[in-house]
């Protein structure tokens, strides 16, 4: 893979700084003892009240391709190409309501923090994990049926690195580029809003 540490104000750990979104990713298979670890990783992420909304609906073309073609044609155009050849597809879905039936609004919130666990534990094992928002949430509900009180909210591409030579010309340049990040004064503030933290 194309390392790509971030260039940071301060120093962060390793493992974030080297996490990034590759979309060069191979055909070659994810173990299934490899997905376990991701999702795994995913179990143990934090939730409010300890409700652990997350659910995980995995699409390994090697382990099932029917339910893989299923899930790949919910992407976005521009999402099928680049993803034509990843070996898996993982849908990030939230429970939305408490065991009482009251809303839980950080649902979203703590899905999200459990689709970075598996990003992390991803990166950790020498993978790529490219979170998505661009497919289709109504025909995935459509085609996979879950329950009404559960939230489609991402897909994730997980795979090994590729070669960025087998991008087209636009997404080579992005993939190879620097990365950047809004400065941290822009996003934190200190005390009041917009009074840029420092």
């Amino acid at each position: 893979m194309t390392e790509k540490i971030a260039p940071t104000e301060v120093a962060i750990d390793p493992l974030l700084a080297g996490r990034w979104s590759p979309r060069a990713i191979s055909n070659t298979a994810v173990s299934r003892e490899q997905l376990h670890s991701v999702l795994e990783a995913a179990r143990w992420a934090p939730s409010s009240y300890n409700m652990q909304p997350w659910r995980f609906v995995v699409f390994d073309r090697n382990h099932d391709q029917a339910a893989f073609d299923k899930a790949f044609a919910t992407l976005v155009p521009f999402n099928q190409g680049w993803n034509a050849n990843v070996p898996v597809l993982v849908c990030v879905l939230a429970k939305t309501l408490t065991a009482k039936g009251d809303v839980n609004r950080t649902a979203p919130y703590d899905a999200g923090a459990a689709a970075f666990s598996l990003a992390l534990q991803a990166h950790s094992l020498g993978l790529v994990a490219h979170q998505m928002s661009g497919f289709d949430t109504n025909a995935f509900r459509e085609t996979f049926s879950p329950p009404d009180d559960v939230e489609v909210i991402a897909m994730i591409s997980l795979g090994h690195p590729g070669d960025p030579a087998t991008l087209d010309d636009a997404l080579r340049e992005r993939e190879l580029a620097q990365r950047a990040r809004v400065a941290i004064s822009e996003i934190a503030f200190d005390g009041a809003w917009d009074k840029a933290f420092k």
